[in-house]
This record gives structure tokens, sequence and C-alpha cells, in this order.
């Protein structure tokens, strides 16, 4: 925490200052001439140029007027008759400086407004120094108030976060230690010997470092820490809003906290017109504080009123604010200097000299040679053999290759049928191989396909340069000139399902690079022991296998020494930090593969990197994984590498695809997504249509592949378990106590300093305590159900036994972390009778022991405008909140009292025997009993391995597994085994990741299987499981999308759609229902029993709230409801979902995924191409289709039967003549509570649903079946036989046009025509195609585009509705673009424009010189010019 900034070597903001001290010595005015003159002798060039903005400027007329201080100031003084003289003399001093009307980034962001100096001058008397005093300015700008401590004889320690101004601190006072810390935590950064007498402070007023948006609470936070670290006796004098104090309801409880150790003695507004000068003209106060603690920390001070000018202020300051107490010790001296190693820098391990190795492995050179194929041609647009079915999946085929020779995959694969829609480019890249990997069919031709496209992409580089900062976290895209920059090579993903042959298609991609010289490669997996699939896979393709090595092998800290090899590590392994002298692993695996490295990277199991750059969620922001941003570091560090990404579930949501950087979803020219902020916005307002594009998108580019097994055969059957009345009892009483803990979180976190008197000090903390409380209910309840519904699991498994068949348990709990805690509490000797409760309680009493929040929070950033917390620690030790521990102990006395339930996993091995069961989970230990006692159980490291060959042996029928421990596991009906019966898989516990659950699935379902698997998930009648459910179904509607271009096929067909209750049906349904509630219309709940019950606050004063609990919010707090009340809740919440998907589905706006037309005939009238991706030549195409469907009227006989049905009947409409048969239909509830009853209106071509109310006053009357049937008949022969429509879609890559394509009409469908050709793309409407490709694309150099726009009669409109003009700014004449977003602003910078903050809007301006040809053609690259327009006369 000791390590003060070291002074620096002037800066340009220095030497502004000392020329513009020139001028303040003559008594000349700063005005924007002379500051344009200093500025540009400083840095040498104009602010047209970029090199600097006009804050900077204002900031070195600021440094000057310190310069004149130090130079002048003594003799000022000296030459004043008393302060108020003084005070003169320093306003004069301060109307020479400029009027302050620009700003830049930073000074928006920092709240930078600095102190003018006559104010500086009466804080400085208001702090009442003394000569020798310490002085510490935790938010010290450019050393307005630091140069009056100095005049006063007083030491100084600063604090300054931004970094300009930081560097002009180190300039202007080189000797005084400065630190650039947040101030808001100031006094957990400083070192323990500064121990300031006096601190004087202008703290930013809502502003706060690293988290976007306003903090009201900024300035307490500040103050508080500030006070913290202050001596005792010592005087606190501090700017802050006029708003903040204790007068202030708002703020009352905070002073009052505050005046427990400090006492206010002052306090004065101040007038707005004092800060004019300096661009704003807010009112702000005065407040001082002495460290001594108020007697009454409730009472406070009368507050003057508002000063109208500086003589007012002084005189109230030095005649009624009270003097400081006599200390009764001397300041101690402040340490000038620190023993400051120099940090470890990541270019100083890349310059190590990487270790001779101590031995190399020889081995026979295999030879390859160029592997030859075909590319076929398009055939008519997709034109093929078979009709399109309604199937999820069509059979696998070579859709742009041939390989001659290659033999077919020896299990049947599939692909979604979206996935088939869509054809690969066609490839270049020759992979170098053994002939008998064809030969031999070592690699079948699907797996050589991914051999050949994987090259195929790494044979490219992604758009743009890039440069990392140290620590292989922030990337920062750069200009194509910069020397530091780097290109990032092109990464390919494997998608292919569970069993389909992954591991034997990375080592072909290692294989293919290893036979052309690059002889190192990295294997990152999930578990170290796949290690031995992965030697498996390796030495399948005759190469050696000890050649995978394990990282596990070379200690953290030393070097690899390997020659050459595959180095197989874990992300476990990966994620490993630096630890003292020892370098990290990722750091480690850079030192031995070089920076240059061009080999293979493989991420296996890639999904283990999810949320790798952190997220948003409901509930507030969630931190990067660990592991995600290890994988992001490797792929920052070594740009050249070639990475392949390999998992069957890439991603549950877009915002997990963070780790996939290399495909170029974001920052560069293939998709129109500048950032993965705005790839992510853009991707989720689609919704899964988006996500489904994605997937089709990326293998039209070359860039995926997605494949599975046939599920042929499997067969799929639910078991339902009904809770017994005890069962229910305990669940209520678990209800009762998380809403005691519920209660208790927010007074917790208000006393630990995560919130404060009005509203969040560190939203990350909030959120991140809220979020473990959440998590720790769901996963309670989880547990509970889970526990609750194995009574009907062992009867059935019972039952399976007695059949003759065999059964495998899928669950993700096995409560090891939970035995573990126990058993170290209980000692080894008597663990061979054990008296422990192992339940899911404990997850409860281990979240309030270790997640409650009882300790301080710092916020910080990564660098991707994303903001994190850690602890806050004070000497290496937490900082832990009294009041927070005694409430935690309270709960956690009250829960020990509750009843308790053994887990699933216990309950089955100790019904049917250890020696019955093959655990598969990867527990090293275990309860087990032995007669009627409970004993401990060690299990070896090979345990799963040797469970596993049990249960294929036949030697045991039951088989539980866990996804710790069934990773890359089989549980198969395989031929070759002795165990061949039936497998019925029961899903116990589907858990949180949809990934993990449906890979899962696929170990009982693989290759060479005697019999596919029967599927059996387990439910219970407790309504809040759907919250398990709906959290699976849709995260696999997302998976489906994102992984097979369909969101149907995630599931498997094992969740239904209704079971997704986050659709945006289910959020309709869910105000409708809080509307319901409002209005007194649920029957069986009050909204005071719901609000008392959930916590949830639905009314304010003026009704219903406009922001309500969200779907996710309202499910988790059913969790903590007696089953009676969540059920009755349910049922009226599902009555009104099942309403609102009628709706939709009767209106046809359904939105079921990927939809087949179907007619009699299809024909393409019109094509036009409205893209072309510039790499792969693959086009975006505008079709004009023509439709012919036969008409299906209601036959007469159709429409009698229907008429002849109970309260049926025939109407006819007196004003029209037409006929109908009225049928009820269902009803549904309205907006306003009340049952509305409906019924529905069959036409020969059509049908309507009216309510009854309605259709009894409409025009509609019975009439008898005699008069029905001829008017019927007429109608029926008005009928054409055939309807022809034309409609519009857009097909082929959608992804680049995405922001171009209309909003509301995202749905996908696809169709065949009648010459067979497959398309599948988007519908849009006509007004929009006849717009599309409409307008030209002006061709324009840079330099032409230059001249034209500051000859200053030129406009150019650019793509995404921005301009490009010519502007007069500050008397000189720039180049400006105007509609860009804040997406575009790091890209803009990157390609040379320059910004500047000006009547509080940011403006880009391209450089007016010959750079802003280069700029210009950038521009013009990434948004082409559009149209070229004359600009109108003034």
């Amino acid at each position: 925490m000791d390590c003060p900034v070291t002074p620096i070597r002037e800066t340009s903001g220095h030497a502004a200052a000392r020329l513009l001290l020139a001028h303040l010595e003559r008594g000349e005015k700063l005005d924007a001439n002379r500051l344009r003159q200093a500025m540009e002798s400083a840095f040498n060039a104009p602010d047209a140029a970029g090199a600097w903005d006009w804050k900077m400027a204002y900031d070195a007329a600021e440094a000057a007027s310190v310069l004149f201080l130090r130079r002048y100031g003594p003799a000022l003084i000296a030459r004043a008759s008393g302060d108020t003289e003084l005070l003169t003399s320093i306003a004069r001093l301060a109307s020479l400086l400029p009027s302050q009307t620009r700003r830049s980034d930073d000074s928006q962001t920092w709240q930078q407004f600095s102190t003018p100096l006559p104010l500086a001058f009466c804080m400085m008397r208001a702090a009442g120094l003394a000569r020798g005093e310490h002085v510490l300015e935790p938010s010290a700008g450019t050393g307005l108030l630091a140069i009056f401590a100095e005049l006063a004889g007083a030491s100084l320690t600063l604090n300054e976060l931004a970094p300009g101004r930081a560097d002009l601190l180190a300039a202007l006072f080189p000797a005084v230690r400065l630190f650039r810390r947040d101030a808001a935590q100031i006094h957990d950064y400083l070192p323990q010997t500064i121990e300031p007498d006096v601190v004087i402070m202008n703290p930013p007023f809502s502003a706060t470092a690293h988290v976007a948006g306003r903090a009201p609470d900024t300035a307490f936070r500040h103050i508080a820490s500030a006070l913290d670290r202050l001596r005792p006796g010592g005087r606190l004098v501090a700017l802050t809003g006029a708003s903040f104090c204790p007068d202030n309801p708002r703020w009352t409880d905070g002073f009052t906290s505050l005046q427990v150790k400090a006492r206010l003695v002052f306090s004065a507004g101040i007038a707005g017109q004092f800060y004019r000068q300096h661009g704003t003209s807010v009112e702000t106060r005065l407040l001082v504080f002495d460290r001594a603690p108020a007697s009454e920390p409730s009472q406070f001070i009368v507050a003057h009123g508002t000063a109208p000018d500086f003589p007012t202020l002084l005189g109230w300051i030095t005649g009624d604010l009270p003097s400081r107490q006599p200390q009764a010790y001397q300041s101690l001296a402040v340490s000038r200097s620190a023993d400051i190693s120099s940090p470890r820098t990541v270019p100083g391990y890349l310059g190590r000299k990487a270790a001779v190795a101590s031995r190399q492995r020889t081995v026979s050179e295999m030879q390859g040679a160029p592997l030859s194929y075909d590319v076929v041609p398009p055939d008519g647009h997709g034109t093929v053999a078979t009709r399109l079915s309604d199937a999820l999946y069509e059979d696998y085929r070579l859709q742009t290759i041939v390989i001659p020779g290659a033999q077919p995959h020896p299990t049947k694969l599939v692909q979604s049928a979206a996935m088939a829609s869509v054809r690969p480019p066609g490839p270049s890249h020759k992979p170098t191989l053994p002939d008998a990997v064809i030969r031999d069919g070592l690699l079948s031709d699907a797996q050589l396909e991914s051999v050949i496209y994987a090259g195929e992409a790494h044979d490219r580089y992604l758009a743009g340069r890039w440069k990392a900062d140290q620590t292989w976290d922030i990337l920062t895209r750069v200009g194509e000139d910069d020397p530091d920059g780097v290109r990032f090579r092109r990464g390919w993903f494997l998608g292919d399902g569970t069993g389909t042959g992954k591991g034997r298609q990375v080592a072909g991609i290692i294989l293919d690079n290893w036979l052309q010289g690059r002889r190192r490669a990295v294997w990152v997996s999930k578990s170290d022991k796949l290690l031995e699939d992965a030697q498996r896979d390796w030495s399948a393709l005759g190469m050696e296998r000890l050649l995978v090595t394990p990282q596990s092998r070379f200690p953290q800290g030393t070097a690899i020494r390997l020659s050459e090899g595959i180095l197989f590590t874990t992300y476990a392994t990966l994620r490993t930090e630096e630890r003292g002298a020892k370098a990290s692993r990722v750091q480690q695996i850079v030192e031995w593969l070089g920076a240059d490295f061009d080999g293979v990277i493989i991420f296996d199991e890639a999904h283990s990197m999810q949320n790798a750059a952190g997220s948003k969620g409901e509930r507030g922001d969630q931190e990067a994984s660990l592991q995600g941003r290890a994988g992001l570091r490797l792929q920052h560090a070594l740009p050249d590498a070639r990475v392949v990404y390999v998992s069957a579930t890439g991603a549950t949501s877009v915002h997990n695809l963070a780790y996939a950087q290399r495909l170029g979803l974001w920052g560069g020219e293939d998709f129109p997504f500048v950032t993965r902020a705005d790839f992510i916005a853009a991707i989720e307002a689609g919704g899964v249509a988006a996500m489904e594009v994605l997937a089709r998108d990326l293998k039209a580019m070359g860039l995926y592949t997605a494949r599975s097994l046939s599920y042929d055969g499997v067969e799929y059957e639910l078991v339902d378990h009904q809770l017994t009345p005890e069962q229910i009892r305990i669940y209520d009483a678990f209800a009762q106590a998380f809403m005691v803990i519920h209660n208790n979180l927010d007074a917790a976190m208000q006393a630990a300093n995560i919130t404060g008197t009005d509203g969040t000090l560190n939203r990350q903390a909030k959120a991140a305590a809220r979020s473990a409380f959440e998590s720790t209910k769901q996963r309670f309840f989880n547990h509970l159900i889970t526990a609750m519904k194995t009574v009907t699991l062992i009867r059935a498994i019972e039952c399976d036994l007695a059949e003759g068949h065999a059964a495998v348990i899928q669950l993700v709990s096995t409560g090891e972390a939970l035995t573990e805690r126990r058993l170290a509490e209980i000692s080894p000797e008597d663990w061979n009778d054990l008296r422990i409760d192992v339940t899911p309680r404990e997850y409860v009493l281990g979240y309030l022991e270790h997640s409650f929040p009882v300790q301080l929070y710092e916020p910080y950033s990564d660098g991707s405008d994303h903001v994190s917390s850690r602890p806050v620690f004070h000497d290496g030790k937490p900082v832990l909140s009294r009041e927070a521990v005694a409430r935690r102990d309270a709960m956690i006395e009250q829960l020990a009292a509750l009843p308790a339930l053994p887990g699933a996993l216990d309950q089955i091995i100790q019904h049917f025997g250890a020696d019955a069961v093959a655990e598969v989970t990867g527990r090293s230990r275990r309860v087990v009993r032995k007669g009627d006692r409970f004993a401990v159980e060690s299990r070896p490291a090979a345990a799963s391995l040797i469970e596993t060959q049990a249960f294929m042996d036949d030697a045991k029928r039951i088989l539980v597994f866990s996804d710790a421990g069934g990773t890359g596991r089989s549980y198969h009906a395989e031929l070759s085994a002795a165990n061949r019966r039936l497998r019925v898989h029961y899903l116990l516990e589907p858990g949180w990741k949809a990934d993990a659950a449906i890979q899962g699935l696929g170990r009982t379902n693989r290759t060479n299987q005697a019999q596919p698997p029967l599927f059996r998930p387990i439910a219970t009648d407790v309504k809040a499981e759907k919250r398990f459910l709906s959290t699976i179904a849709r995260r696999l509607d997302t998976l489906g999308a994102m992984t097979r271009g369909q969101r149907q096929t995630g599931g498997q067909g094992l969740f239904r759609p209704e079971d997704n209750l986050e659709s945006p049906y289910a959020r309709d349904a869910l105000r409708q229902f809080y509307r319901l509630l409002a209005r007194e219309k649920v029957e069986g709940c009050t909204l005071t029993q719901f609000e008392d019950a959930t916590g949830l606050s639905l009314v304010d004063d003026t009704g219903l709230k406009d922001k309500l609990p969200p779907i996710s919010t309202f499910l988790n707090r059913m969790l903590a409801l007696p089953v009676a009340l969540q059920n009755l809740l349910f049922a009226t919440f599902e009555d009104l979902l099942a309403g609102r998907v009628e709706a939709a589905r009767t209106a046809g706006v359904y939105d079921a995924g990927l939809e087949t037309l179907r007619a009699d005939s299809f024909t393409i009238l019109a094509r036009q191409i409205i893209h072309t991706h510039a790499e792969t030549g693959a086009d975006t195409e505008l079709l004009t289709i023509r439709e012919r469907r036969r008409s299906e009227p209601v036959t007469l006989s159709q429409a009698r039967e229907m008429g002849r049905e109970r309260e049926c009947g025939y109407v006819q409409n007196t004003q029209s003549g037409r006929v109908a048969v009225r049928i009820p239909a269902p009803g549904l509830v309205t907006e306003e509570g009340e049952y509305e009853r409906r019924v529905r209106l069959v036409r020969p071509m059509e049908t309507q649903l009216h309510s009854v109310d309605a259709f009894s006053a409409s025009h509609w009357k019975p009439i008898d079946q005699e008069t029905f049937v001829p008017l019927w008949e007429a109608e029926l022969r008005t009928v054409d036989e055939f309807v022809e429509t034309e409609f519009h879609m857009v097909t082929g890559l959608l992804l680049p046009v995405w922001k171009r394509l209309p909003t509301d009409h995202a749905r996908v469908y696809r169709l065949q025509t009648d010459q067979g050709a497959r398309v599948l793309g988007r519908r849009v409407p006509a007004t929009w195609a006849a717009n599309a490709g409409a307008t030209g694309s002006p061709a324009l150099s840079g330099g032409d585009a230059r001249a034209a726009l500051l000859d200053g009669g030129t406009v150019l409109h650019l793509a995404e509705r921005m301009q490009v003009r010519r502007v007069r700014v500050m008397g000189r004449m720039r180049i400006e673009l105007t509609g860009f977003t804040e997406e575009m602003r790091e890209r803009l910078r990157a390609y040379g424009l320059f910004s500047e903050i000006i009547s509080w809007s940011l403006r880009f301006f391209v450089p007016v010189d010959e750079v802003g040809d280069k700029v210009l053609e950038r521009l013009f690259e990434t948004w082409p010019i559009e149209r070229v327009t004359e600009r109108e006369a003034a």
C-alpha cells in the first residue's frame, strides 16, 4: 500500500504553465490567444491536430497561478495589512485566469471543478494551520489548495487519481509525496505513518472512480474516509454541494454517524457565482469538522446562510468559526522516501531468456502431405434433392467439399435443420497430414472438414490493431500506424455435440501444424482427468502419447523444460495468479512459447471460460470469472497463436461469448458491432432469433461447425413426486427462516458501509451481497426439493432393477464441501462412529458464516466499462462490522434449531448401499452406513474410473454421476461392455447450467451402443420448482440458438416451451399479475400480504410503480414462500401466461423459433445483393418470392358438425349477410382483473375471437341450419382455388446487415422453392425492401474529402446516420463528425479522430492536416459514404 508516485520530469502542461507565468507577472489576462500560443509552443502542435484540448489549457493556466503564488506569495502576505487585503490581491490574480467554457472527457468523468483561488484562501484560513503541521489533500487537482498550505509552512501529502492532473502535480510539487488513489477510500490506501493534522478537500460531488453515472453519496464517502485518517484533534475543511448538510433530511442520519467521530463546527452556503469563472454556477457549501466526537451526535450547529461574496465568507470564518483545540502532542514527521521495490512487469517476464531444456524427446519423424480435396460449387442457390420436413435435425453431409478416399463418420451425424440450410464457404487451406489418416480412417470426412476449416480461419487475421496492457487484461484499439499495435490471428470454433469425437479433431488440427514445423501447442481442458483422453486421441493418429505433457509437472515459478510437445493444462491451473516471486501460470506458458508464438492453443470445454468479461444482471454487475480472464490473458499475450474453441455448449447467454474474442464478432469489419457491449445489446434486442442467426452466420463464414449424434430411438418419461404433509411442514419452516434473513440483510449492508443513508455507496458490493443471498436461497431450495423427491426416485429405481434395467442418476450437488467442513471439526479417531448432520441446511449456515456481508468493499474496473468490487483490508486484515456480525450470529442460532433432511446422494447410497451404487462424483471421502453406524470411507484418486468400470462390467447396476466427476465419461449401453442393459437416465437435479445438463444426458447416448436410453426427469408439485426448470428451459433456447442455429434443439425435446417462465409472454403476464394484486383482484392474497411475504414493493403514492420487480426476482421470492401461498400465486400467474400465449398464437405473432413455410408453390421472382462479405465472398441477398397456396376452406359438413356441438350455433351478420359458426373459446383475465368469456366465429377461410359482451352487442344474430346451409355454400363458391401473394426475405449473411434490418420483424423462416432451392432468412416488409440497397456509395478519397470539407460547402452522409462537415471552433476551422454513438468512441480514437467536450457535449474532430486523409479513409471503410450534399447557405 505504501507506494507514492515517483516525481517525473517536466510535462508539456508544466512547460505551458511556465510560459503563461510571464503573462501573469505582467498582469496580462490569459485569454484564448495567449493560451493557444503557450499550448502550441509546449506541445508543438495545434489543438485541431488533437495533440491537446482546452481543458488541458485551463489546467496549465491554474498551474501558472500556483507558480505565481510560490514566487510572489510570501511578498503578498508580508505586504498585506490583513486577511481582507490579502484576499483582494488573490482575487485580482484570479481575475487574470480564463473563463472555463469547455471540458474534456476526464473533466466530466472526474467532475474536475478546481477551487477558485479566493475560495481556496478562505478554506485555508478555516483550517487554522500552524507552521510545521502536516496537511493531506485527498483530491489535489492542480494544486490550488496545496499552494496555500505550502505558503503557511505546512508539509504536504497529496493524492490525485486523474492521470493528467497527477502528472502536473508531480511537476509542480516535486518534493511532495504524491499518491494516485481513489480518495473515497483514502484511509484504507495511505500508509499508517501518514497522520495529517489537517485535511483540506474539494471532493467530487457525485462522481465515483471507475463507476459510470452519478453516485449521490460520493462526497459523504470521501469525507468519512478522510475523517478516519485525520489525527484526533485535527481539523477537516471540505467543499461540497450546497444540499449536503444535516438540515437536508436525506443526510441527517449521515451527519449523525459522522458526528460520532468528528464534530461539525461550521457550515456555510456559497453562492453559485463563485464558480462562474470555472464553467458552472452550482451552489456549494463549506463544512468544517474537528476530530473529536460530539457529545450529542444527532444535534447540529446552526448553519450560516449563503455567502454572496468572498469577503462575507471570510468574515464568517474569522468571526464565527471556533478555534482548533490545542493538541497534547507534536505532529510526527512524515517520511518523504520509501523503499519501493519495482513491481514485476510482464515485459520483464517476456524478456527473460528461456532456460535450455535439460532433456529432449526424440520422436520418429512422421511424413505428411497436403490433403487433396475438391470444392463443390453451389448448386442452384442451395438446390438439394430432398424436401424440407418438420424434423429438428437433418442428416449431416459435407456441403462444400469432397475429400477423395475419406471415410464417412462411423456413427450417424445430424445437424439442426437451420444449420443444414447454410453452406460454408469454399476453403483453400490444404492440411498437411499423413496418408494413414485418410487411408485407415483415423479421421472421418466430417472430422477432416474441421481440420480444413480451422486452418482456413487461422490463415487470416482480424481487422484493426490492438495493444494490451502489461497485465494482458485490458485491450485497447490503436491506429494502424501505431508501432506497438498488434493484429490478432482469427480463431475457429468446434461446436460438435457430446460423443462426436471432438478430441480426435483437436488432435488432427494440432497434427496439421506439427507437420508444418509448429511443434509447440497448448491444450487447455476442464479437468486433469482428461489428460488420458487427450493422450489417447493424439496417439490414435500415430503420434507419441507422452508428447502430451501436463503443466502440473512443472511447478509454478519454474521454466517449462520442453523443446517440443503439447502442454496439457486445466482452467483451474491456468487461472493461478502470481505468488510472490513465482510467475503466474499464464506467464509461465508465455515464457515457454515466446511472444511470437504462432502455433495452436486449444480451449477444450471452452464454456468453462464463460463470463470472461463480466456481465450485468438484474441484481447488479457480475465480476469476470478467473478462468475466463486467464483465457483472455493467454489470447491477448499471444496475438499470433492459432486459437481453437471447442465446446458442445459454447454459451447459454450471449454475455458468455466474451472468451471467443478471436471470432471477430465485435471490433472488426465482419460485423457492424463496434464493441462487445454493442454486440450484446444488438443480439439481446433481437432475442433468440438473433442468436440463431449468429450460429448460422458463423458457419456461413467458415468459422463454426456444429454436428451431433442422432437421438433416434431415445424416449422421454416425466416422473412426478407429490410432497407429503411432513415435507410441506419442513419446507414452510425454512421459507419463514429465509424471510428473517432477508429482513436482516439490508440492515447488515448499511452497517458494513455497503449502503448509506441515501442509497448505495458501492453498487457492486451491494449486488454481490444480494446475489450471494439469492443464490444461496436458490441453491438451498434446489437441494431441499431434490432431497424431498429422492423418495420417489428410490422407488422408481427399485422397479427398474426388478425389470432388469440399469439406473443412471444425474445430479449436481454432492455435499462434498459440507462434509469436509464438518469432518475437519471432528477428530479422525471418531470417524468410524459418526453422529454428524450433513444436510442442505448446512448451505444456509455456510452462507451466513462466510458470505453474509460483514466487510467493507472497494470498487475497481477491469478496463471494459465493467465495475467489480473487492474487499477492503487494513494492515492485511479484513475490517468487520460488529453490528453485522451480531445479526449474523443470531440468525445462525435460529437456523440451527430447524429440522434437517439428508441430501439426495447420501439417501441413494445409504438406501442401496455403497456396494450397489457406482458413485462418479469426484468425492475423495464420503460417509457410508456400516451396520447401525456411520463411518468415513476414503476414496482413491481413481475412484471414478473404478466405479465406472464396475458399472460397465455389470458389477453395479446403479450409477450416480455429477458434473465434477462425469466430464468426458461414457455410461451408455456400449456393445463391447458386459452391461448392455437399458439405461434409465434420471435427471434428478438439472442444476443451473443448461449446457452441463444437456452434456450429462449425452453420457448415456453415445456412439456404438446396444440401445438408446430412456430419459426420466423428476419433478415435484411445488410450483416454485419451475424456477429451476424455467432457467434451464430459457438457457436451452439460447443454447440451441447459439450452438445449433435453432432454439428447439437445445433441450433435445426434453423441456417444453411452457417451462420457460422468462419469456416475453411471461414478462407481460407478470406485469398484468402485479396490476391484479394492486387492485386486490387476486383471490386469497391481498397486496399487503404479498408485499410482506416477498419483501417486494409494487406501489407508491401514485399507484403501481413504473419499475416493477422482474420475472427472475418474482420467481426467486416465490421460492421462499410457504407451499400453499406459492401454489395459489402461481395458479393465477400461469392462467395469465396461458392467456398471453393463446392470444399471440391466435394473432399469428407467437415466436416459436425457426418456422417452415409451406405452400403449393414458392417461386423466386427477383434477387438483389445488398452486401458481400469481403473475405469469404458470401452474399446477403434480398429475395422477392411468390407464394401460391391452395385454399382450404371449412367444408359444409365440417361447419354443420361444429354447429351441432354443445354451446355452438349458426349466426349471420345482419349488415354484411355473411354467416359463421359460433363456438366457445377459452376465456381470459382482463387488465382490470375480470374474467372475460369469449366466443370464436368460424368462417370459410378465417376465424374471429370476440368477448361474449362484444358479440352480443354486434350485428351477429342466430339463424337456423336451413338458413345457414345455402348461405355457407354460396360463400364457398366465391373462394378461389389458389391464393397468390408476394413477400420479401433477406437471406445469406444476416449479422453484417443486422442493424439495417427492421427491428420489429425478427422472426426467421425457411422454405423450399419449386426448383428445390432452400431459402432461410428473415421476412421483411415491402417498404423496407423498396429502400434496401437503393442508395449508392460515392467513391471519394481521403484527400479529396478533406479538401471538399475544408472548402465548407460539402456535407458527407455516412452509414448509421453520421455526418462529416466543417465547423468553426474557437475561431478556427475544424472537420467534425456527428451522429456517433457511445460505443463508437474507442474505435474513432483508434482511427485518429480526437475528441473534446464543448458546452457539455462530447464532439469528435478529424485532424485538418494531411493526417486527416488517412483518418477519413478509415472512417469511410467502416461507415461508407451514402450520399454527398451541399451545405445550405447561412
